[in-house]
């Protein structure tokens, strides 16, 4: 009988759960890719454990926000101030990723704040 924690991808959930979040900088290094390698990880092994799919949902859901917040921003970009929304919502991303990659890694589930419930619980 065999009591071996099930792996994702090499990793255990909490540490999967923990590069769901840490995922999104990784726009940092290829533009896009920050957007479409959480999602990916999400949907790879969401049917297979609830707190991936926790995870990745409240993930998803603020890259889905952010999305929203930087149309907006590019349309204030007319009137000069959406220059300083996009320096603000780039800083929130780094902030937010980090501290809910870091819950992530403590077994807690952080909720983005300013985020919309695009995909329900």
């Amino acid at each position: 009988m065999s009591t071996e924690e099930p792996v994702y991808w090499g990793l255990n959930a909490r540490s999967y759960c923990t590069l769901i979040h840490v995922s999104q900088l990784s726009s940092f290094v290829i533009p896009g890719l920050g957007i479409v390698l959480p999602i990916v990880l999400w949907i790879a092994h969401k049917d297979q454990n609830e707190d991936i799919n926790q995870h990745g949902r409240v993930t998803v859901n603020w890259l889905l926000s952010l999305l929203v917040y930087s149309v907006i921003c590019f349309i204030l970009t007319f009137i000069i101030i959406g220059a300083l929304g996009f320096i603000v919502l780039g800083l929130l991303n780094i902030i937010f990723a980090v501290v809910a990659a870091v819950k992530a890694n403590q077994g807690e589930l952080w909720v983005y704040p300013l985020s919309f419930q695009f995909i329900k619980r």
